[in-house]
């Protein structure tokens, strides 16, 4: 006879652990989004006026992979 009750699933506490990470995740993704648009913002500028051309990547862009780069450091410690 198998014992149940010392070999639960995993599946079901996995879930509410995993929608938990994910809220953190873009929680901590928002923030650093948020700071790094000023800075992107100026860098942008400053090379659009240095190269007189606007085809590089915009403001929200860069500071969108400025996000991306730095918020799985910080989750992946």
């Amino acid at each position: 006879m198998t014992d149940l009750t010392s070999n639960t699933p995993m599946e079901q506490s996995a879930a509410p652990k995993r929608n938990a990470q994910k809220t953190e995740f873009m929680v901590y993704f928002a923030v650093i989004f948020v700071a790094t648009l000023p800075l992107a913002c100026l860098t942008w500028a400053l090379a659009a006026f240095k190269s007189r051309s606007f085809t590089d990547k915009g403001p929200m862009a860069r500071a969108w992979t400025q996000a991306r780069i730095i918020t799985p450091m910080i989750f992946s410690r």
